[in-house]
């Protein structure tokens, strides 16, 4: 049976103040095991397919759709969905202002980087990604359920904590292009960064913007050994070798779409980067502009 998370609810939107420490941008299975039965936590499938919810998940998590936090403009371009909508996804999902969000997803952190960048975004405190999500949980023989868990909608109650200026949009890329005022890092396949004949024929952007270096997002994630992000210092040196040290520098992360920068984003704050952007309309947008410059080939 399929679960409609996305009807209509009339919901108020409140401010209150949140207290307590920042949780970490990772949380291994091992802690969540062990926290399951903490009532401030609250668990989120993100799983890339809701049938998948459907066969198993993670006892007590709500399921929410990637497709619930984004929405396509007029423009054909895909970005971030309204704060007012954002706000009553996160009521309909039963979250609050003082649950510790952990977020999961059966691909590497693809799906639940949206939503870890979006609550940072608007100031929630309390929001951490399950390294490896459900592809490890399952490897290591813990329990799962089919049975869903249906959310308790509620109304969630913005904080007065300033959420992260992590939202960049075109005019920033174009200055960091143009500039330098910012590192920008393309995510995207190889093809796709070096550009070619083939990806004009089918009407896609073919190379990169002028300046940007290559970081794909699937070389964080260790495919073969459960989803689990890669190792830090490994990681680490992958963004040295291109340049990419200075963990205060501002980093914006593009993709096509914002869909993979999402999850780079999530890697970044993981390793402890603290001026990270992402371009959520990403190349789809930044094509569309009449001025927009593409460079082909290797080199930033």
């Amino acid at each position: 049976m399929r679960i409609n998370f996305l009807k209509v609810i009339s919901l108020l939107v409140f401010v209150t103040p949140l207290t307590g420490l920042a949780a970490p941008v990772l949380v291994d299975t091992a802690w969540v095991a062990k926290h399951m039965d903490d009532p401030k936590l609250l668990l989120v499938d993100m799983a890339v397919e809701d049938t998948q919810y459907q066969r198993f998940h993670l006892s007590g998590a709500v399921y929410l759709p990637y497709a619930a936090i984004v929405y396509t403009r007029k423009d054909g371009v895909s970005v971030r969905v309204p704060d007012q909508h954002l706000i009553k996804v996160l009521g309909l999902m039963g979250i609050t202002a003082d649950h510790h969000v952990v977020i999961y997803d059966d691909m590497g952190g693809l799906q639940a980087g949206r939503l870890f960048w979006e609550l940072e975004r608007i100031g929630h405190r309390q929001v951490s990604v399950m390294d490896g999500g459900l592809v490890r949980w399952v490897l290591e023989g813990r329990k799962v359920v089919a049975a869903p868990t249906l959310p308790k909608p509620n109304q969630y109650w913005r904080t007065k904590l300033a959420g992260r200026a992590n939202d960049a949009k075109l005019e920033e890329v174009v200055i960091a292009r143009d500039k330098r005022t910012a590192v920008l890092l393309d995510v995207r396949s190889k093809e796709e960064y070096l550009g070619n004949e083939n990806l004009k024929k089918h009407n896609k952007p073919s190379g990169h913007i002028p300046g940007a270096r290559w970081w794909p997002w699937d070389q964080s994630v260790g495919f073969n050994a459960g989803f689990k992000l890669k190792d830090r210092i490994d990681l680490l040196a992958s963004l040295a070798a291109i340049g990419v040290k200075d963990k205060s520098a501002p980093v914006i992360t593009y993709c096509r779409s914002g869909h993979r920068a999402a999850q780079s984003y999530l890697v970044l704050r993981h390793l402890g980067f603290t001026q990270v952007s992402l371009y959520d309309g990403s190349m789809a947008e930044y094509v569309r502009d009449p001025k927009a410059v593409l460079k082909t080939g290797a080199s930033p």
